[in-house]
């Protein structure tokens, strides 16, 4: 897994670059992508499987907001499933 890691200074610097270049949302993905790195594999694997529709309940994505933020430092992703919460739940899309 080491060959396919990144640092979160290099993704913080192609965000940089990317918004710079006027690609805003690309930049924001990338921003993501950084507090990411400080999420252990097994775990971002299973945020990942609650994110997607039908998995979970809204309380679950509360609770990975709440640890993206707290336990690992990540306020852009939080925000991120904060956002997906309200999709969510307008769109009944809970389990």
């Amino acid at each position: 897994m080491s060959n396919f890691s990144i640092s979160p200074e290099t993704l913080r610097a192609q965000a940089q670059a990317a918004q710079d270049a006027g690609f805003i949302q690309l930049g924001e993905n990338m921003r993501r992508a950084a507090e990411l790195t400080r999420v252990p594999n097994e775990r971002l694997l299973r945020m990942y499987e609650l994110l997607r529709p039908g998995r979970s309940t809204q309380a679950e994505l509360e609770s990975v907001a709440q640890e993206l933020s707290e336990k690992y430092n990540a306020p852009l992703t939080s925000a991120y499933v904060r956002e997906a919460i309200q999709v969510y739940a307008e769109r009944k899309l809970f389990r």
